[in-house]
C-alpha cells in the first residue's frame, strides 16, 4: 500500500532538527515492518495549533490525488494540537486512509475522548449535508409550484442531460426572480436540475442582464 510518513517539530532549534531526523528514521522503519510503499516524507518545523502549514496542506492534497492508504506519524499530535488535531483526522479518516503510529507501534489508537468528538463532527457532517440537499428539494418544489417547467425551459436537454452544464440559463433566472424566488433560492434550484451554479453568480448574472436592459 502506499504511504506518506509525515513528520512535525514545534521550533527551529537544532535540538528540534534532531528529533525530525529520528522520526522520520523511525517512521521508515515502520514502513519497512509492514511492507508500505512511501511515496512522500514531509517534514515540518512548525505549531500544531496552526492549520495553515504547508506540509500538512500538502498532506491532505496527496491523499486525495495519489491513492494513499496510509500515513505514518510518531504519534496524533504530531498532526496537529487542540482543535487542530480533530480537524485534521476528521480530514484524513473521511478519505479512508489508515494511520500507523510509532507510539502504538502499528495502527493508532485513538483516545475515547477524541473518538467521541470525531464521531460528533462526522454526525454534524452527515446532517449538514441532509439540509443542504433539503433546501435544493425544498427551492424546486417551490419554483415548479410557480410555475417552472424545467423540462420545457432548460437548454441544454436531450443527449447532454447528464452532463454539467456550462451555460447559466438567464432566461430562468429572470422568470424565478419574477417569481419573488430569492437567489439562494434560484441557485439551489438550479443547481438541482444541473448547473453548477452559486448564489453570487446568480445575483452578478442578474445584475448584468438588468443593466443591459437598462441600456
Amino acid at each position: 500500500m502506499k504511504a506518506i510518513i509525515y513528520c512535525r517539530v514545534s521550533t527551529t532549534k537544532d535540538t528540534q532538527e534532531t528529533s525530525l531526523s529520528r522520526q522520520e528514521e523511525e517512521l521508515l522503519n515502520l514502513a519497512k515492518k509492514h511492507d508500505f510503499e512511501v511515496v512522500k516524507v514531509i517534514l515540518e518545523q512548525a505549531s500544531g495549533y496552526d492549520l495553515e502549514r504547508d506540509g500538512i496542506l500538502e498532506l491532505l492534497d496527496l491523499i486525495k490525488e495519489k491513492d494513499i492508504k496510509v500515513v505514518l506519524i510518531q504519534d496524533e499530535t504530531r498532526l496537529g494540537r487542540g482543535n487542530a488535531k480533530i480537524a485534521i483526522l476528521h480530514c484524513i479518516l473521511k478519505e479512508k486512509v489508515q494511520l500507523y503510529s510509532i507510539s502504538n507501534n502499528g495502527q493508532l489508537e485513538l483516545s475515547e475522548s477524541d473518538s467521541m468528538v470525531l464521531s460528533i463532527v462526522g454526525m454534524v457532517e452527515e446532517y449538514q449535508r441532509k439540509l443542504h440537499n433539503i433546501k435544493i428539494k425544498r427551492g424546486m418544489q417551490r419554483a415548479v409550484e410557480k410555475g417552472y417547467r424545467p423540462e420545457k425551459n432548460l437548454i441544454n436537454q436531450g443527449a447532454n442531460g447528464g452532463r454539467e452544464r456550462i451555460e447559466v440559463p438567464i432566461e430562468e433566472i429572470v422568470r424565478l426572480r419574477k417569481n419573488e424566488l430569492t437567489f439562494a433560492e434560484i441557485a439551489a434550484t438550479l443547481r438541482g436540475f444541473g448547473y453548477n451554479i452559486s448564489k453570487a453568480t446568480v445575483h452578478r448574472r442578474y445584475k448584468e442582464h438588468m443593466e443591459s436592459i437598462a441600456e
